[in-house]
């Protein structure tokens, strides 16, 4: 849980600030650089439901959420701190850390959706594979999840800011990234899944649980 709330403050803080750039088959494509760590909150969302189950991968996801509500809460009062005479890095540090609401809120919301999509799906496929297949459930809930958040994040962030063309670029080439790089780690999530369950002692299956994305219980 540490950990994945320190992977999402991160990315939703840091990462954010800037664009960047890659070139594949001779094509540059822009992307946020957030993009690059941002999907190793799905890494541990995904060992978190598939060793704890979806009740204990859903309360991470609460605290997750309130972790990055008070990261830009405390970015915006810091920012409009009167700086003291002589300080001059007011500029640069709002242009960093200033919190556009539009933004914050877009953040926010493709985050619940998308961590909570991604969980339900990981939890539901490993109902319908009885707990096989493991690569199947990482890379299938992470499609769907981070497609969620694509598609809620970028338009409701920056639809009538950014051209038209790139906020599609944008939206899409961070799509592909971060499904990439969960097909990527899929050997490393295979590892930290099977050394918990071997040194927790559980398999567990959500046969009978409660899906509701609005509760912070582990029923």
């Amino acid at each position: 849980m540490a950990a994945f709330v320190v992977v999402l403050i991160c990315s939703n803080v840091i990462g954010p600030a800037k664009l960047a750039t890659i070139n594949i088959f001779g094509e540059n494509f822009i992307y946020g650089a957030g993009v690059l760590f941002f999907p190793l909150s799905y890494v541990f969302g995904d060992v978190l439901t598939e060793v704890y189950g979806y009740a204990r991968a859903r309360k991470v996801i609460w605290v997750g959420f309130c972790g990055v509500f008070f990261a830009s809460i405390m970015s915006f009062i810091i920012v409009e701190l009167p700086p003291a005479p002589g300080w001059e890095g007011q500029e640069a540090y709002a242009l960093i850390f200033g919190q556009v609401p539009r933004i914050v809120l877009a953040s926010l919301i493709a985050f619940f959706a998308g961590e909570m999509i991604n969980a339900y799906v990981m939890a539901r496929m490993k109902i319908l594979t009885r707990g096989k297949h493991l690569w199947t459930r990482t890379i299938g809930s992470t499609i769907v999840g981070q497609g969620a958040d694509s598609l809620i994040f970028y338009p409701v962030a920056f639809f009538g800011i950014w051209e038209n063309d790139i906020l599609v670029t944008v939206m899409f080439s961070n799509f592909l990234i971060k499904v990439s790089w969960e097909a990527i780690l899929t050997p490393i999530t295979y590892k930290i899944v099977g050394t918990l369950k071997k040194a927790e002692g559980v398999e567990i299956f959500d046969d009978d649980t409660d899906f509701t994305p609005f509760k912070i219980d582990t029923d």
